[in-house]
């Protein structure tokens, strides 16, 4: 695996918000955004991947999106299909490796079967690690490892928590943006995020281009990050 390069987050985890927003601007239906906004996720996540980044998780489904209106959710089924189907042998053949936090159960099964295909097919990959959280979210992951330590009969440590969150086998977030204006991270990443940097921006997810991630990435370069330390 090549080194780092210095100055660029080890791992970016992105929230994908405005896509709604971005197709009403257009008078478009709210299928038309996640459409372009599905077609910026696979451009974006191989430009970080060129930028050195190792780790990009994206914020793809949130379990409170799986509260929406039928029809918008079965369009966005629609999407995940088309995206294993036609893009984990572009994934595989960069040496992107797959990987899926979230609870799976929520989807409709041959979405869960489609995405573990996906993720034995890009197994071992070199490139970097893409996760994609679907179904996701930080509370309910949080309260699963809470309900599996007291199984466990047994008080634990942080690195003893973290190890039983779906995250356990990435190292927390560097760099977290957040897309579409707002300033809040929805239930996202909460436990890992503790010291990872935050970067909002106005700009709608169908509109993030190569150019405004290295706006991120310089700015997040600029930064000296303490840890709570002198």
């Amino acid at each position: 695996m090549k080194e780092q390069t210095a100055g660029v987050p080890h791992h970016i985890a992105i929230i994908m918000d405005g896509n709604g927003r971005w197709a009403k601007k257009r008078l478009l239906p709210r299928g038309a955004g996640h459409r372009a906004g599905l077609k910026r996720m696979i451009s974006l996540s191989e430009a970080i991947f060129e930028r050195g980044v190792k780790i990009c998780t994206l914020f793809a489904l949130s379990t409170e999106n799986l509260s929406r209106p039928q029809e918008e959710l079965q369009g966005l089924f629609t999407l995940f299909r088309e995206y294993f189907e036609k893009n984990v042998a572009r994934l595989a053949e960069k040496e992107i490796e797959l990987k899926i936090i979230g609870n799976l159960t929520l989807l409709p099964e041959d979405i869960g079967e489609i995405i573990r295909k996906g993720e034995e097919q890009t197994r071992g990959g070199q490139t970097g690690t893409l996760v994609l959280a679907i179904g996701y979210g930080g509370r309910q992951d949080i309260l699963a490892a809470v309900n599996e330590a007291v199984r466990r009969g047994k008080e634990v440590n942080e690195k003893e928590f973290s190890s039983l969150l779906s995250t356990k086998d990435f190292p927390e977030p560097d760099l977290l943006i957040r897309t579409g204006k707002e300033l809040r991270i929805s239930n996202f990443l909460l436990w890992q995020s503790a010291y990872t940097e935050f970067y909002f921006t106005d700009t709608l997810f169908p509109d993030f281009s190569d150019r405004e991630l290295d706006a991120a990435l310089a700015s997040y370069a600029a930064r000296e990050r303490r840890y709570g330390k002198l």
